[in-house]
């Protein structure tokens, strides 16, 4: 009589406990510490943003002393706080890395689980490197496995996918045996969520969706130790997260076809940085406009503006579209694709300070206005963030301009300068030269934990 089938994850549970760091292709590991230190970089940005801060302190306050660094803090905090805490500061400016064919901001979740249970077990800086990859080889392969699923369910795929694979990075990191981490992902599939209902009034929560996924996967895992069991079929079974959450029956069956290339395939090859901290949906568009505005003679003489639109994207970006018009924050701005387009058209950044801006650019609103879309069925999304974009001047003037993929992709990679120079804009936010260089040395050139600790924690309170 043959052995029965493993689960899946059982099965990416023993590809997470047997993966080696000297088996990851150096390039894809070179990758893995730019993915780490760009979220560290974001979060740290985000914590000297005045709302986040007080969000931050707050918690903090209500949470107690632990071994786990909070960014922007020197302080430390229990790990599954500070793995909250630091997935939803990584998330809040919409600056973290996708990958965009899953649709998952990988980085977001698993940077921040992986830092704070190293930290509560006091394990290596390259544990967490090792643990980084692993994590995204898995939750990519999750998304891949449903295609959009998620998202026309109305769950973020960071979320529901996110707190499986915290879960199994915490039971990993804890020295759980297989049985062990098993649960723990079964135990996490309780606590899935993310629901993007924060579009309807541009609500901040959505940070939270990678955090709390982040915190409740360390949660689990901690369950798993003391005796709590979970269903090995958290992903394929019958209410399972593809069933309950994507409504998609066959996607178990994908995910067992997608975990064979396992340790062979990497998948974190294709994940994005972004460069605009705004929905990475929109950042083609955003492209486009800086293309042709030197072609423009004033704002004033744009008669109007053509989108062409993925119906994937537009969900979040363009509807319902007179809202888009009229963001009433930065907050709501950051999935505003009119918006976003007008201050580059207007010369003017879409940067930190204006996409978390209580007040809103009445320029942009206005030239909002005379900005249009349609659907777009020719795009690659998601495996491709393209956009296509014509501006209509006063003059009779047509312009036009296609971008087939967005920069900080595989296709068109950033380079270690541009993620270095995004990372210092943003540490910046919150550390000093010194603190800076010393947190991107030990996270690029393989330094220890306790160095990056120091580092990240010479932040002023």
């Amino acid at each position: 009589m043959s052995a029965p089938t493993p689960s899946l994850s059982a099965r990416l549970a023993q590809f997470t406990h047997e993966l080696r760091l000297d088996a990851v292709p150096a390039p894809i590991l070179h990758l893995a510490r730019l993915h780490v230190a760009d979220a560290l970089g974001v979060g740290l940005g985000a914590a000297a943003v005045p709302a986040q801060r007080r969000l931050l302190a707050h918690l903090r306050a209500e949470a107690g002393s632990g071994p786990a660094t909070v960014l922007g803090f020197a302080g430390g905090v229990p790990a599954p706080v500070a793995a909250m805490l630091n997935g939803s500061s990584i998330h809040s400016l919409e600056y973290d890395d996708t990958h965009m064919a899953s649709i998952v901001h990988g980085s977001a979740v698993i940077v921040p689980s992986s830092l704070a249970a190293a930290e509560a077990q006091g394990l290596s800086l390259d544990e967490v490197v090792r643990l980084t990859v692993a994590g995204w080889e898995v939750l990519v392969r999750i998304g891949e496995a449903s295609p959009g699923g998620f998202q026309r369910r109305g769950f973020q795929v960071t979320s529901v996918g996110g707190v499986v694979v915290a879960a199994l990075l915490g039971a990993v990191a804890r020295g759980a045996d297989l049985a062990a981490t098993v649960a723990a992902m079964g135990i996490a599939g309780s606590q899935a969520g993310g629901i993007f209902e924060f579009l309807s009034n541009g609500s901040s929560v959505k940070a939270l969706h990678p955090g709390w996924a982040a915190h409740a996967g360390l949660w689990a895992a901690a369950c798993a130790q003391g005796g709590m069991t979970g269903p090995a079929t958290v992903l394929e079974g019958r209410f399972g997260l593809f069933n309950t959450y994507a409504d998609d029956s066959a996607a178990g069956a994908r995910l067992a076809a997608g975990v064979e290339d396992l340790g062979r395939a990497w998948k974190l090859a294709d994940a994005a940085f972004k460069f605009f901290p705004c929905c990475h949906y929109i950042h083609p568009y955003l492209e486009g406009a800086q293309l042709l505005l030197p072609e423009v003679p004033s704002p004033a003489a744009i008669a109007a503006v053509h989108c062409r639109v993925a119906p994937g994207a537009a969900t979040v970006i363009c509807e319902p579209w007179a809202a888009k018009q009229k963001p009433a924050s930065g907050v709501e701005a950051k999935h505003s694709l009119p918006y976003c387009i007008a201050r580059i058209l207007l010369g003017r950044p879409v940067d930190i300070a204006a996409m978390t801006a209580t007040d809103v650019d009445p320029d942009a609103l206005a030239l909002s206005e005379r900005i249009h879309w349609a659907p777009r069925d020719d795009s690659g999304f998601p495996a491709r963030f393209d956009a296509d974009l014509r501006i209509e001047l006063a003059d009779g003037r047509v312009l036009h301009q296609r971008i087939e993929q967005v920069f900080g992709s595989a296709e068109r990679p950033a380079g270690d300068e541009a993620v270095r120079a995004k990372f210092e804009a943003n540490a910046g936010r919150t550390l000093g030269a010194g603190a800076r260089r010393a947190a991107w040395d030990a996270v690029l050139q393989g330094g220890s934990l306790v160095a990056l600790q120091q580092a990240l924690r010479s932040a002023a309170e």
